[in-house]
């Protein structure tokens, strides 16, 4: 990679646009950017970062102040990097996100950041590739094949950030490494063979404990079984072992499961015999009964023959009777017809007469004529009619039109009046909104503000919460110290005691005539006395009870740190506040932050008025001349409904006769129409309903000629309902069948001679009941001893099972386990070694070779790095340490104890070996250009001059260097010089 041209604008100290042409110092392969401290050397670098990579090593965790802060609102922030790899060259052109001036209503708005990446053609235009933000970082990803670290690594090399990877300890160096090489997936690696090592192990200790659960069941299954047999249970130690116990007592579960079941089988033998008995008995019993009732049933159904014959006869009359029942209905249907028909006719003549009218004939034909001519007059007035119903919508009419005519007057005179009041208005509304205007655009500020207030606030009551909460801490930690204290002197005494007591203890067990166990003498004259006992149990008590203090005081200890490093960090955020200075900080900010807000919400409302205002001026310039036809319009209207209300008038005049109104002179004559059309219909009816009950009177006649009956009163006697004769009917039938029935019964049962006396079946019943009890406890018995013995072989079998399968699963384990903490450090790992700290490792090693291929020959052959893998102090993974070895006293030391400029040496030639590693790591590209940011002013002149040499060795190939430096030696040895400087305005420039 070559870069070939920066240009910054608004970046950093620079204002105006400063363009840096590096291909001009091609020629020379070295080149200085040299200044004053301050001028702004390294905000070239991180311009080059910027553009490249959308963010500066110098601000990775601090304020991103990119943006120049010389900058007028106007102004832009922009950098352009020109560079070349082997697939072409290209151009990024980046802004950082920034506020800015608002085209609308005042105030700043945020500006968002921009890049593009535009490509060389062929033709030497420029071609756009990319303009959205990841779209464009994932073409530099192709096009560079570095990533930011990387490139800060090997062309970069900003202030000391080198020496930091000479002089860092293994884990800063492993991150470092991590990073360049990419090795994220060996952790991933090591975390899934943990993952894989946790499931077999839970997997394992899952299996186990359901072999155990099995075989506890099981053993509390033969304890409640009373299965156990000689040699008790508890006493075998391995789970093989206690299977095999648990086999045998299965052998005698089976044992006592064939015995109950042939118990069940004789006392099932012994119920079936007694239930036959019983049976028997019972059914000689129920065909006594029956046959007595049967006996009973037949007497009393030849007791009810006489009632059935008459219920016969009754019946046989009935149906002769029923063949009149519909010619002797009709004739009283005629007659109810025809008295109706009289009636109606009487009614309708009383009205026709009260109507007051008369005519020549009242015929039924004469009548309906008559209606008819009167129906064609009242035709002839609906017209009029509906216009005397319309005479107050006539009215209304009329006056609307009139109050149209007034509004029209009223609204022209009004848009005249509203009209020459409205630019006053619109004036005062327009001075108000700008007013809000200024204070709505403080909104953001002032929300920054408050929220950094709030802050404090609840910074400043946690730091008095964790005060108290501290001094109670303290407390605990001074009680649980003097808990801790007492319960070690109490051991100690105690201790102290059981060693004074040893002696009486040994001679409580002397017996006379026995050696004794120290001395083995027989005779015993004077055995110590045990008057202080201290058992060994006393001694374990009081351990404990110091463990749990030292438990107690280490707790408290922890909470002490932890409160007070909540105190440190609650009065650092709360920024040396009190909490009623950051209260009354608070609430101020609220206050000027609702005002804002105020202002923001009522904006808007005044927006709206204003141009309201400025539309009510249009339309009422629009309007004015729709407002004046608007008014001739209303006086035509009203011109016409006058005249429609005039002709309405004579028309109900000329419709009403001697009437007070069209509609009382047609609901009259209708009156008088519908009761000349009820008279004639009521005729009708009279005359046809006579004739009808004349026919029907000769029909009945006739029927009773025909019939067994003198007369309708006889016929009407026999006659009965359809429901009395299926009564009737049901009632014989039922009869006939039931008396069968029972004879049948009764001869059955005669045929078998039974005894006339009821059988007694009680002692049958007793016998019965008492086979069953004993069958049942039989049967529940056996059931016990079967369930029992399959349950036992069910667990014996599937922890038997599960046992044998866990030796496999075990051995997996071991293994897993073992590789799982080989590569993660643990076990037999002594280095501690990580399966990705042993690649980095290897990494490191050839960073350390090309490194010294550079410092033998900068130390004149004296110092040489080495990759240490020793064992780090307290448990710390090892495998990424560096040496340093000094040939004038043969060993080897920390790179710490170097001096500055011997440091500075080391440190170059490894980041010069590290930028050879990572480009053949990153697939062999070319590095043409490289920067190193200061550090030259810790050598002497000789040292100098060496590193001068080193440097001046990387310029083979075509490569240009660019070092920054303000020693003034170097800027006489190199002619090549890019100078940066401050002007007397403020902001700084460059110049060749």
């Amino acid at each position: 990679m070559r870069l070939h041209r920066l240009e910054i604008e608004g970046f950093g100290p620079f204002l105006d646009r400063q363009v840096v042409d590096f291909d001009s110092f091609s020629d020379d392969g070295i080149f200085l950017i040299a200044g004053r401290t301050g001028a702004g050397k390294s905000s070239i670098l991180d311009a080059v970062c910027f553009g490249l990579y959308g963010s500066v090593p110098r601000y990775e965790s601090g304020d991103k102040r990119l943006r120049s802060d010389h900058c007028e609102p106007d102004d832009p922030t922009e950098v352009v990097v020109e560079f070349s790899t082997g697939s072409g060259r290209y151009r990024v052109v980046r802004s950082p996100e920034y506020l800015r001036p608002a085209k609308r209503g005042g105030g700043l708005t945020k500006q968002a950041s921009a890049v593009r990446l535009d490509m060389l053609d062929a033709g030497g235009d420029w071609v756009t590739r990319a303009t959205k933000e990841k779209r464009v970082a994932d073409e530099l990803d192709e096009i560079l094949q570095l990533s930011r670290e990387q490139f800060l690594q090997v062309i970069l090399l900003a202030q000391n950030r080198f020496a930091r990877f000479l002089l860092a300890d293994s884990k800063e160096r492993q991150g470092l490494l991590r990073r360049l090489f990419g090795t994220e997936r060996f952790e991933d690696v090591q975390s899934r063979f943990d993952e894989r090592r946790r499931a077999s192990e839970s997997a394992l200790s899952g299996v186990m404990a359901t072999v155990d659960a099995r075989i506890d069941e099981a053993e509390r299954v033969i304890t409640d079984g009373e299965l156990w047999g000689e040699h008790d249970a508890s006493l075998v130690a391995t789970t093989s072992e206690r299977i095999d116990a648990l086999r045998a007592a299965l052998a005698r579960a089976e044992y006592r499961a064939e015995r109950r079941a042939a118990d069940r089988d004789a006392a099932e033998e012994r119920l079936s015999l007694a239930d036959a008995a019983l049976a028997a008995q019972r059914d000689d019993r129920r065909a006594q009964e029956e046959r007595d009732r049967a006996r009973a049933a037949l007497a009393r159904l030849d007791a009810e023959q006489p009632s059935i014959d008459e219920a016969k006869s009754t019946l046989q009359r009935a149906r002769a009777a029923e063949a009149l029942r519909a010619t002797i209905a009709a004739v009283w249907r005629a007659e109810q017809v025809r008295d109706a028909a009289l009636t109606a006719e009487g009614e309708a003549r009383a009205e026709w007469d009260a109507a007051g009218m008369t005519i020549d004939e009242t015929s039924a034909e004469a009548l309906e004529a008559w209606a008819a001519d009167r129906t064609r007059e009242t035709g002839g007035w609906q017209n009029a009619a509906t216009l005397e119903r319309d005479t107050p919508a006539r009215a209304a009419e009329l006056e609307e039109a009139q109050r149209q005519v007034s509004v029209a007057a009223a609204l022209v005179e009004a848009g005249e009046a509203e009209r020459a009041e409205l630019p006053a208005r619109l004036q005062e509304l327009t001075e108000r909104r700008d007013a809000l205007r200024r204070s709505a655009d403080r909104v953001d500020d002032l929300a920054s503000a408050l929220a950094a207030a709030k802050t404090r606030t609840s910074a400043a009551k946690r730091a008095a919460a964790a005060e108290v909460a501290l001094q109670t801490a303290e407390r605990s930690l001074a009680e649980a110290s003097e808990a801790l204290a007492g319960a070690q002197a109490s051991l100690a005494q105690l201790r102290r005691r059981r060693l004074d007591g040893f002696a009486g203890e040994l001679a409580i067990a002397l017996v006379a005539g026995e050696p004794c166990a120290v001395c083995g003498a027989t005779e015993h004259p004077a055995p110590a006395e045990h008057s202080d006992p201290v058992s060994a149990d006393d001694i374990n008590a009081a351990e404990q009870a110091r463990d749990a203090a030292q438990s107690v005081e280490k707790a408290a200890q922890e909470r002490v740190s932890t409160a007070r490093s909540d105190v440190a960090a609650a009065h650092a955020v709360a920024d040396g506040r009190t909490t009623a200075a950051a209260q009354e900080e608070q609430a101020e900010a609220e206050r000027a932050h609702a005002e804002a807000v105020a202002a923001a919400d009522a904006l808007a409302a005044v927006d709206a008025q204003v141009a309201e205002v400025g539309t009510s001026i249009a339309r009422l310039d629009e309007t004015r001349e729709e407002a004046a036809a608007t008014l001739a319009a209303a006086h035509e209207s009203l011109a016409l409904a006058s005249q429609r209300d005039e002709q309405a008038a004579q028309q109900i005049i000329e419709a009403r006769g001697g009437f007070a109104t069209v509609a009382e002179r047609i609901d009259t004559t209708r009156g008088h129409i519908e009761a000349a059309r009820a008279l004639a219909a009521a005729l009708a009816e009279s005359r046809r309903a006579t004739q009808a009950h004349s026919e029907a009177i000769g029909r009945q006649s006739d029927a009773l000629a025909a019939s067994d009956f003198e007369d309708v009163e006889a016929a009407e006697q026999a006659m009965r309902s359809a429901q009395e004769q299926e009564s009737l009917e049901a009632r014989i039938t039922a009869h006939a069948a039931q008396r069968e029935k029972e004879r049948a019964t009764l001869f059955d049962l005669e045929l078998r001679t039974l005894p006339e006396e009821l059988i007694d079946i009680a002692p049958a019943e007793l016998a019965a009941t008492e086979a069953r009890t004993a069958w049942k406890a039989a049967v529940a018995e056996a059931g016990r001893a079967t369930a029992t013995s399959e349950q036992l072989a069910s667990l014996i079998e599937s922890a038997a099972s599960a046992h044998a399968r866990s030796a496999g699963q075990r051995d997996e384990h071991e293994v897993l386990r073992a590789l799982a903490d080989t590569i993660a450090g643990r076990a037999g790992n002594t280095h501690k070694m990580t399966l990705e700290t042993f690649v980095l490792a290897a990494e490191l090693e050839e960073i350390v070779d090309a490194a010294n291929r550079r410092l033998s020959d900068m130390s004149t052959g004296r110092y040489r790095l080495q990759h240490s893998d020793a064992l780090a102090s307290r448990g710390a993974a090892s495998g990424l340490g560096i040496v340093v070895f000094d040939a004038f006293t043969g060993q080897t030391r920390p790179p710490q104890s170097l001096s500055g400029g011997e440091t500075f040496l080391s440190s170059l030639a490894l980041a010069l070996g590290l930028a050879e590693v990572v480009t053949a790591r990153a697939g062999g590209i070319q590095l043409d250009t490289l920067f190193i940011d200061e550090g030259f002013g810790s050598l002497d002149a000789d040292t100098l001059e060496v590193a001068m040499r080193a440097l001046d060795e990387l310029r083979s190939g075509g490569r240009t260097v660019g070092i920054i430096s303000h020693v003034e030696s170097m800027q006489e040895q190199i002619p090549a010089q890019l100078v940066v400087e401050q002007t007397a305005a403020g902001p700084s420039r460059i110049r060749d």
